[in-house]
């Protein structure tokens, strides 16, 4: 039997088909339209609540925020979660900073339209499109090749045709655009690196957060005279500065014995508006008095805004390998605690696990709270993933509505 080959087809299929491929693509177009308004929606919540309502006021780097994609600097798998506040992995033990951070320290940093910036860490390219409207030029430097090369194809994508990037050592610095009018490190080096101070402009500024892995104080350091002044912003966290400052760090924390610095509140030191040891601290305060239940200082949360954060977190090495599991302990007291907007808007503690990429591997909580009562002890002990390397404690109201109280928190470690 011989096959007949199908003649060409007719003029009603060929609009046919061409109707059908119409239809898919104003299709397409709808859905993307779509996806990029729940994105915008989703920016301008952001913005307004964790920017301006945490306190920052530029009105040139808020709009920058409001017009910034930032999901078009977070992988795809956890896309949905671009606009929370919070640090997201993008991998080679990397993180996309918090977006109240980044506009933090644009603000903090003063931008102007005609300064030459250098940021140490592009990691992915975030911070730099946010700085890009807001100055003249930009130079980013990442050490990790492949986000320093992902980095790059995206700001090209988007256009951000005033940022220069290279894969490099942030350490050294960009000595061949130097000098720079501002200089913003998006990672934590020990000590402040030399090359950096010299390339610097007299009368410049720069950004940075300096410590120990886990305890680190972002500064302003302005120059002058040659000379870095500086100033002491807020506590916080960053990952490490890695290459030449890694390699030189002198104090390394020890993750066969996680601890938490300043849990009972009692290290406290004078004209400093935030509790020592703790980062990222939101509508919480130092209070001493005769009321507390340990000592003379506790933590105290207030939200009267359900969805509002009121938190602060710490992080800690941990080798889950060779730790198990942590015993919690705490005294809490509740005033006219109740939940915000939703059932997760609630006072809890809540350990985020790990792993060498910075990927999460497990969280467990200690919580909800809700109500009002005295002074009472609270415990549990928790499992720690065995791929666990590093975690972060978060406590607070997450939303939730009254005063949350916290005091004599402590953290034992128990071997696997």
């Amino acid at each position: 039997m011989t096959r007949r080959s199908p003649g060409p087809l007719s003029r009603q299929a060929i609009q046919l088909v061409c109707r059908s491929a119409v239809f898919c693509l104003l299709l397409v177009n709808v859905i993307q339209a779509q996806i990029a308004d729940r994105y915008e929606a989703a920016r301008k919540k952001m913005v307004h609540t964790a920017v301006i309502g945490s306190g920052v006021k530029h009105e040139r780097v808020i709009q920058s925020m409001l017009t910034t994609p930032r999901h078009e600097f977070v992988p795809i798998n956890i896309r949905n979660q671009s606009y929370f506040d919070m640090a997201l992995p993008i991998g080679g033990q990397q993180t996309i900073s918090a977006p109240f951070i980044v506009a933090y320290m644009t603000e903090a940093l003063n931008p102007q339209p005609t300064d030459k910036v250098l940021e140490i860490g592009t990691g992915s390219g975030y911070q730099a499109a946010v700085l890009s409207p807001l100055v003249g030029s930009v130079y980013s430097i990442e050490i990790v090749e492949e986000l320093g090369y992902k980095a790059k194809s995206t700001l090209e994508k988007l256009k951000y045709n005033n940022v220069k990037t290279k894969v490099g050592d942030g350490f050294k610095g960009w000595a061949e655009y130097a000098p720079f009018d501002k200089i913003i490190v998006t990672c934590s080096p020990e000590r402040i690196p030399i090359p950096l101070v010299q390339q610097l402009k007299e009368g410049g500024r720069m950004v940075i957060p300096v410590g120990q892995r886990y305890q680190q104080t972002m500064y302003i350091m302005r120059k002058e005279n040659g000379k870095l002044k500086a100033e002491a912003l807020r506590p916080t966290l960053f990952v490490p500065m890695t290459g030449n400052a890694e390699d030189n760090r002198q104090v390394k924390p020890d993750p066969l014995n996680p601890q938490l610095f300043n849990a009972n509140f009692e290290t406290v030191k004078d004209d400093y508006e935030f509790i020592l040891g703790w980062y990222y601290q939101r509508q919480v305060k130092l209070v001493s008095g005769s009321d507390t239940a340990e000592g003379k200082y506790y933590a105290k949360f207030t939200n009267e805004t359900p969805g509002l954060s009121s938190h602060m977190l710490q992080g800690f090495a941990i080798d889950g390998r060779a730790i198990g599991s942590l015993a919690i302990g705490v005294q809490i007291k509740l005033d006219e605690v109740r939940q915000g907007r939703t059932r997760d808007e609630m006072p809890l503690f809540a350990i985020s696990f790990y792993d060498n990429s910075r990927r999460e591997v497990g969280v467990v909580t200690l919580g909800p709270f809700i109500g009002s009562h005295n002074w009472s002890p609270v415990q549990k002990v928790v499992r720690v993933p065995i791929q666990a390397r590093e975690a972060i404690l978060r406590v607070g109201l997450f939303g939730g509505v009254g005063e949350f109280s916290i005091d004599d928190l402590k953290l034992r470690p128990n071997k696997r």
